[in-house]
């Protein structure tokens, strides 16, 4: 039986879709947990670590109740210091973002009780939330795989409530202790940065700037990083190893195709929790990664978490679409 830890704030969100509907509901790790709450039914056991505010504490015991593999002693109300978060999204991938409450950071003492786990899923959405500290504790106390999400380090807030990107200058410390790291492009031009920049070169997010995919991907796979997986949106993602002879591996995952998407709201968090599953039962990169697109395309359906499926009809979605 299989037992993933997933890390990070379950926020009190409110979110405008692209649609102009407001939808009220908590986010984040509430998206990979009930994921692979259903996929791991009767096979495995999810474990949700968190900081909530004391006021949240019986709606996300409720939320959590109805799912048998989701085992909740991971979450703490005891320091009352949960996540609130606004967003308002100006397209269906972009948003205008505001936090007004602020997750305790989680500490080794926070995973301790986990270490037997097969793996730890980080999705963090803000730079305070998992210090490196904690990954330095797993890598030297348990053999878990790190799977972690690069929106947190990539992600600052102002002290107006503005959620804003900066560059995670950081990153080489962190490497060593991830073994898959993944991000989206916006966030990859977040770690990929010149040692001095001109007024005038200093820029918003490019979609159409993927040059440096190659030489930033040598550069976290030579930092110990196994895998990196980059997401481009509804295109799919690109997955980099290294092979025997030490040249990067580049591997193109189509995204799975849906009609109508209704909130992305948690794609990348859900995708995050695929790659968790693919690893864990799997071994796999490459069914990792489909997965993950298949989690965050389930993602894009609804409004709820009843669009996640179970495995059976996980595995069929799969098949149709990847393996035909």
């Amino acid at each position: 039986m299989k037992k993933i830890a997933v890390v990070g704030p379950i926020p009190r969100d409110t979110i405008k879709t692209h649609q102009n509907e407001v939808i009220k509901k908590y986010g984040c790790i509430s998206h990979p947990c009930i994921a692979l709450a259903k996929l791991m039914e009767n096979d495995g056991e999810v474990y949700p670590i968190s900081h909530i505010h004391k006021i949240d504490k019986e709606a996300v015991e409720s939320l959590f109740a109805n799912y048998s593999a989701i085992n909740t002693v991971g979450i703490s109300s005891e320091k009352d210091s949960g996540t609130v978060i606004f967003l308002d999204f100006i397209d269906q991938n972009n948003r205008r973002e505001k936090q007004t409450a602020f997750m305790s950071p989680i500490l080794p003492q926070d995973v301790e009780a986990f270490l037997g786990v097969d793996a730890f899923v980080f999705v963090p959405i803000s730079d305070f939330e998992v210090p490196l500290e904690t990954l330095k504790f797993i890598k030297a106390h348990s053999k878990a795989k790190i799977i972690f999400d690069a929106h947190g380090p990539t992600t600052c807030v102002t002290t107006k409530g503005d959620r804003l990107r900066r560059f995670w200058i950081e990153i080489e410390q962190w490497l060593p202790y991830i073994d898959i790291l993944k991000m989206n492009l916006e966030e990859s031009q977040c770690c990929w940065f010149k040692t001095e920049y001109a007024l005038d070169e200093m820029k918003s997010y490019d979609d159409s700037q993927r040059e440096h995919l190659d030489d930033f991907a040598q550069f976290v796979l030579n930092h110990k990083t196994s895998h990196l997986y980059i997401t481009l949106d509804a295109q799919g993602c690109e997955h980099f190893t290294l092979s025997k002879d030490k040249t990067v591996k580049k591997n193109f995952i189509k995204s799975v195709k849906m009609k109508d998407v209704i909130d992305t709201t948690g794609c990348g968090d859900s995708f995050a929790g695929g790659l968790a599953y693919g690893f864990s039962y799997y071994n796999d990169a490459l069914k990792a990664g489909q997965y993950a697109n298949v989690l965050g395309a389930f993602r894009t359906q609804g409004k709820t978490f009843d669009v996640f499926k179970n495995k059976k009809n996980t595995d069929n979605y799969l098949n149709r679409y990847y393996n035909k």
